[in-house]
């Protein structure tokens, strides 16, 4: 039985929860970086004899979900997954809605086979762009039901389609995927409608496609992640370019974004167009609280694409490479994949206003901080995706081309090492764990698979 809405924003409430004792010790392990030799603990990976993935001592992990296997709805699984959520399904079974960040090509991608044979099969009513019959959008999602106990997907099948580069998203206090297309294409040639929309997934057991319906509102921009203010029902976004802006959604009605609402673009009070990357010069101090303004922003369908460069030249600040974004307790946190001085990463913390997207707001406005900032490779290397621990430590992911680890900081500041990725040089991607905390879920992109982590993970609190 669905779980009601009620039942859904407690289990949201108290896995956000977790967030904030995580980024403390993020918080720490950045201070000790900038200031001091950090202090480390080594927890040693075990050389996988595959090559594949080296885990600590009793770890392992299983391959759940991979690139053009046959789903239950006779689609092929799609390449490139990246981000994911978690929810609780019947039975104590997990549903998971894994994004897939493919263009119309390569087709080798593509859930409809290598020359796009299975298109005919599916409804078009319910395929965002079908690119003329010819070159259909092959991004969107996928839906897996888990089974913790036997450590196999039940089921998988494909949840939406027809849109582009999905590549992260959020999940909702309703039970539900925000979906964000990291693209911005728009009509022309073979090309039906315009991209760079946000979708909303239904977390459903049932195999059907979710209505490609854009949130148009949102705006229209390279989306990367959002997160939902449970309190507010705000929803915050992030913008992956080197230049992006930090969104924020009002919805006029909580919890249905479809029925319309306002978008605003973050500004530092005082300091209009605030330039927060410390690229070449260092504007934004680590812990040093800046109050925040919210500028209305119009014409968010931007078929030119211009948003962030009229948000920048009304006052918004600017950020390098908006990524992962997740909601604390009263909190919003994301990653700036290759801001600071070296291009390492940064990661910043707004505290919403108590009066959030109200006209008392200004009277007690929201607070911007620069959370942490990288200046060591060994400490955070351009980090994506990020997700909680169910004991309160951090867990990032890098994408940084090269060796790429998850990475786990703990709440006395120390670092240590989940995974290692010893099959390619992909990123890591999606990680997120199971509602009851069994399982971490993580995806290695460009292999086009998907692995669940098990093991004694209180050995880690």
């Amino acid at each position: 039985m669905m779980k009601t809405s009620l039942q859904s924003r407690r289990d949201f409430v108290k896995q956000a929860a977790l967030v904030s004792l995580g980024f403390t010790s993020l918080a720490r392990c950045a201070t000790i970086s900038m200031h001091a030799k950090p202090y480390t603990r080594q927890l040693p990976l075990t050389n996988d004899p595959g090559s594949y993935l080296d885990l600590p001592e009793g770890f392992s992990y299983r391959v759940i979900s991979r690139s053009g296997k046959k789903m239950q709805d006779g689609f092929l699984v799609p390449g490139r997954p990246d981000g994911m959520g978690t929810f609780n399904g019947k039975d104590g079974k997990v549903i998971i809605v894994c994004n897939h960040e493919n263009s119309p090509t390569p087709v080798e991608n593509s859930p409809f086979g290598v020359q796009n044979e299975l298109f005919s099969q599916i409804d078009d009513s319910m395929v965002y762009d079908a690119g003329q019959g010819k070159d259909p959008g092959l991004g969107g999602t996928t839906t897996m039901v888990y089974n913790e106990d036997t450590g196999e997907v039940e089921k998988q099948f494909l949840s939406l389609a027809g849109t582009y580069r999905n590549c992260a998203g959020g999940v909702t206090p309703w039970h539900s995927w925000l979906t964000c297309e990291e693209d911005v294409a728009t009509i022309g040639g073979n090309i039906e409608k315009d991209h760079g929309f946000v979708f909303e997934v239904p977390a459903s057991d049932q195999i059907r496609l979710a209505k490609p319906l854009p949130i148009k509102d949102m705006g229209r921009f390279n989306h990367e992640a959002v997160a939902v203010d449970p309190v507010s029902g705000i929803v915050y976004q992030t913008e992956d370019r080197p230049d992006g802006l930090i969104y924020r959604y009002i919805p006029d009605k909580k919890e249905n974004l479809h029925e319309g609402g306002k978008l605003q673009v973050l500004a530092v009070k005082g300091k209009k167009s605030l330039d927060t990357r410390n690229w070449t010069k260092k504007t934004v101090h680590l812990h040093k609280p800046l109050e925040v303004e919210w500028l209305d922003i119009d014409e968010v369908l931007s078929p030119d694409d211009d948003l962030r460069y009229r948000g920048f030249e009304s006052g918004a600040a600017c950020f390098a490479r908006g990524e992962g974004m997740w909601y604390g307790k009263n909190e919003i946190y994301f990653a700036c994949t290759n801001g600071g001085p070296n291009k390492f990463g940064q990661v910043f913390r707004y505290k919403p206003s108590p009066a959030e997207g109200t006209g008392q707001e200004n009277l007690n406005p929201g607070i911007l901080e620069l959370f942490a900032q990288s200046k060591d490779k060994a400490i955070l290397n351009m980090c994506d995706n990020l997700t909680v621990a169910p004991w309160g430590d951090v867990i990032l992911c890098e994408d940084n081309g090269e060796l790429n680890y998850i990475r786990g900081i703990n709440q006395q500041g120390e670092l240590y090492n989940i995974a290692c990725n010893r099959s390619s040089t992909s990123e890591f991607a999606g990680l997120v764990f199971s509602p009851s905390g069994k399982t971490l879920f993580v995806n290695i992109q460009e292999n086009g698979e998907t692995i669940a982590i098990t093991g004694p993970w209180g050995n880690l609190a």
